[in-house]
């Protein structure tokens, strides 16, 4: 280790960094590796950028509050749903005392951000990679619970019902965190509307997904106006460059919106005819059902499937790592063109594999 290096914190000498899809894979013609929405729309900028921006734009605000239909004051907007997540983290646990409770498989970056902030994990796994475990859950003793839905990598959503027990028994000790970021895929699952009845519960969004923004880096954090204003004293003096904010305004516009919508409605089509074709594959063990832009496949070898993709310019995601996966595949969903191409290649692939008899009890999709 370099001198330069040795002078860092401990932590940060022995913290493992997310691996980003990418930060991990690089070149190929169709990406299907970051759940990104293939379906790009296209904004213009206006005027000069000579000035400080607002650290939160009223404009941008507001139009927010009106699409999730709560109130200005229950919205902070952050450099991507991510910086919710480590502002939260920073706001609310202290280090070296405080612990966050996730339920793996789910995304990694609640673990990152928690131990960057020297602040302990709880994993409780899902249920058949799927269900919270309830009990798990209660048995931990968080300041923040992490639930995902739709859940990334799976696609499932957590049953509304299983959310709520969690808030009432969290009630008074614990902020119940659920990640919206894939919502638009399924927006009648939204638990935003729990809002008005639970103060602890908080709802991250983002615009990288649906509105097929990614490198807008643009997200919110909805919650009672006591955890904004906390959230608040913690962020970055200037955290939205103005020309992300006016790109996120004229996504949030009621044209906006609608493209969104249509976008959404054909990736959501996309997405179930690729799980149709899926299950017909002679080498994918299961396919969960999706309520997101990707499909999570078990094969048997997961490695061998993304590098066989990888020499037909195709990337997808190996999620093997994560806790209560194995030998699974996230495939994101893009294009027309893209989903005939990634077709093509996979039926080739699988076709070219030999006969496996485990292969049936495939997951139908939901």
């Amino acid at each position: 280790m370099s001198k330069v290096n040795s002078l860092a914190r401990q932590i940060v000498q022995d913290l493992v960094p997310y691996a980003s899809a990418r930060s991990t894979m690089s070149g190929g013609a169709v990406w299907l590796n970051a759940n990104e929405n293939a379906l790009a729309p296209a904004y213009q900028l206006a005027g000069t950028f000579n000035r400080y921006p607002s650290c939160q734009p009223k404009a941008l605000i507001n139009a927010y509050a009106t699409y999730a239909g709560i109130t200005a004051e229950q919205v902070l907007v952050s450099r991507g749903a991510d910086e919710g997540i480590e502002l939260l983290i920073r706001s609310f646990c202290e280090p070296k005392t405080d612990s966050i409770t996730i339920c793996p498989p789910t995304y990694g970056m609640y673990a990152i951000s928690a131990e960057s902030n020297q602040t302990a994990v709880s994993k409780v796994l899902l249920l058949n990679s799927e269900q919270l475990d309830l009990a798990g859950i209660f048995a931990t003793h968080p300041k923040l619970v992490f639930i995902c839905s739709p859940n990334n990598p799976t696609g499932d959503l957590i049953p509304r019902e299983q959310i709520t027990a969690v808030l009432e028994h969290f009630s008074g000790k614990a902020l119940v965190v659920v990640d919206e970021a894939y919502i638009e895929f399924a927006p009648e699952a939204s638990v935003v509307p729990l809002l008005s009845r639970y103060p602890h519960l908080v709802v991250l969004r983002t615009l990288s997904k649906a509105f097929g923004l990614a490198g807008l880096r643009c997200g919110f954090t909805l919650a009672s106006p006591d955890v904004i204003n906390a959230l608040k004293k913690m962020i970055a003096p200037y955290p939205i460059a103005e020309p992300v904010a006016q790109i996120a305004a004229q996504a949030l516009s009621a044209s906006g919106i609608t493209q969104m919508q249509q976008s959404v409605a054909t990736i959501n089509q996309l997405r179930n005819d690729f799980i149709a074709i899926a299950q017909q594959l002679p080498g994918v063990k299961r396919v969960w059902p999706s309520n997101a832009n990707y499909v999570l496949l078990q094969v048997s070898d997961a490695a061998d499937c993304v590098s066989a993709l990888i020499n037909a310019d195709i990337l997808i995601r190996n999620q093997s790592s994560q806790l209560g996966l194995s030998q699974v595949v996230r495939v994101s969903i893009g294009s027309p063109q893209e989903m005939q191409r990634l077709t093509k290649a996979m039926q080739q692939y699988f076709s070219e594999q030999k006969p496996d008899t485990k292969n049936d009890n495939k997951r139908e999709s939901a």
